[in-house]
């Protein structure tokens, strides 16, 4: 604003106090502009929950939670995988208006070399240390092992999904806008809806050995590159379930895109709580003709998940924007803080001795819960832990992946098996064997307490790259 000050002194002196105040009000950044730390922290919290449930000790020894949902249902492990793409929509909203500036070649490239990354990263991991033990020895990992041919690498995966997803939603958007990919969102939902009946078996179109998607797989992955975690090939990643999973993505860049319209106001906040609920009841009520179901990622599950999103997403813009409690830092160590986290060692050395009578394991995971609380009060607590694993997600994610196959290489002789042939264990293994595992008599509680272990692990590892600003990105 220019302003020109006007012959008369009064005047001059009224209207220069004027100019001052609207020059005080113009530096405010519009809606569009502004920064939103709360979606850093809900796809730092998705990553650390990935994290948690592929980590446990053992996966015989789960709480309910933390397990999958056997087939139709959803389970607070379900929402991991919908919740991080639909992050990834949202981060999507931000970045696109440049893309859109960029043009048409720009964007292209940039939208499918990415994707191919992020596609092959899956399929490397996957691969990955590409040999393995066999009777005592290193062999090469075979595309399709020749002495199996039912057995081979698997193509389809989290990361693969990811990229695919992301680079339809890309192409969608960029090509229709957002009337135009909202209407494509539905118009998916709604063919792969009659899709799973009319191709299904008629008898149950929508069970395992019903889905129709499964031929498909078969036929273009071919059954040794296929999951078989349920007992036979069904890939819960497959060709045909990634058509709505595309939608989660589209559904993140549509919230994204009307957060940023509309800023940090109580009024974005009431819509997206009614949107969320709408959503959720939707997909609750789609759910009694298509049921709500992870591994075939049915139509309502991807509303329901997405209302759940769209909640989780205003709860956290009501509590670190509008709230501003991310600006509530403790910026050194503090008498108390340092008070607190010694008690809390204490006190678990004191539990592990007195109920558990195991003295050393309970002194080890008091230095490490200590060093962790220390370390997490004194850097913005849980907003700041979250919010670093959001800076680095694609890489915390692989190498939580990657550094376990790659650790099993390492492995020594520990105890005997009932034919006479060694029990072999590997670093993290072993500290799940004799730490977390003999400090309750509920194996459960071990296999949780190694998960949780592993979460601190990798948030150290991506703490650490924060502080340097090291920002892996693809």
């Amino acid at each position: 604003m220019i302003c020109k000050s006007p012959p008369d002194k009064l005047k001059s002196l009224f209207f220069n106090k004027k100019c001052a105040a609207l020059s005080h009000i113009a530096p405010k950044p519009t809606a569009v502009h502004q920064r939103f730390y709360s979606l850093d922290i809900f796809r730092g919290a998705t990553v650390a929950l990935m994290i948690l449930v592929n980590n446990p000790g053992s996966w015989s020894h789960l709480y309910a939670p933390l397990a999958h949902a056997p087939w139709h249902g959803c389970t607070p492990t379900d929402l991991v995988f919908p919740f991080f793409l639909f992050a990834v929509g949202n981060a999507l909203s931000f970045v696109m208006p440049r893309l859109q500036a960029a043009g048409q070649a720009a964007f292209l490239k940039k939208v499918f070399t990415r994707s191919l990354l992020i596609f092959m990263i899956g399929l490397l991991l996957h691969w990955s240390p590409f040999v393995k033990w066999d009777d005592g020895a290193l062999v090469f990992k075979h595309w399709v092992d020749p002495e199996n041919p039912n057995s081979g690498i698997r193509i389809p995966g989290v990361l693969q999904r990811i990229a695919l997803c992301y680079l339809f939603a890309s192409l969608i958007i960029y090509y229709f806008n957002i009337n135009g990919a909202l209407f494509t969102g539905f118009l998916l939902l709604m063919a792969y809806w009659m899709l799973c009946v009319f191709l299904g078996n008629p008898a149950d179109p929508f069970s395992l050995a019903g889905y129709f998607g499964t031929n498909i797989d078969k036929a273009v992955l071919h059954v040794p590159h296929m999951y078989k975690g349920e007992g036979v090939p069904f890939d819960p990643e497959g060709i045909t379930s990634t058509l709505p999973a595309i939608v989660q993505v589209i559904f993140g860049y549509m919230v994204g895109y009307y957060i940023q319209q509309k800023g940090k106001s109580y009024e974005m906040l009431s819509h997206l709580f009614v949107a969320g609920c709408i959503l959720i009841v939707t997909g609750l009520a789609w759910g009694m003709a298509f049921p709500i179901n992870k591994k075939i990622w049915t139509s309502s599950y991807v509303v329901y998940t997405t209302g759940l999103a769209t909640m989780v997403i205003a709860v956290l813009i009501h509590l670190v924007e509008l709230k501003a409690h991310h600006k509530r830092r403790i910026e050194k160590f503090s008498p108390t803080v340092i008070a607190i986290a010694a008690l809390a060692g204490v006190a678990l050395i004191i539990t592990g001795v007195v109920l558990f009578d195991k003295p050393w394991q309970s002194v080890t995971m008091a230095v490490f819960v200590t060093a962790f609380f220390i370390t997490v009060m004194a850097r913005n607590m849980l907003y700041r832990f979250f919010d670093v694993f959001g800076k680095n997600a694609l890489f915390i994610f692989f190498l939580s992946g990657f550094l376990p196959r790659v650790l099993q290489l390492f492995r020594w002789a520990d105890t005997i098996d009932e034919n006479g042939r060694p029990r072999y264990v590997y670093a993290f293994s072993w500290f799940y064997q004799y730490v977390c595992k003999p400090l309750s008599d509920n194996p459960k509680n071990g296999s949780l307490l190694y998960a949780l272990c592993m979460i601190i692990f990798y948030w150290l590892i991506v703490y650490q790259m924060d502080r340097k600003k090291i920002y892996i990105k693809v």
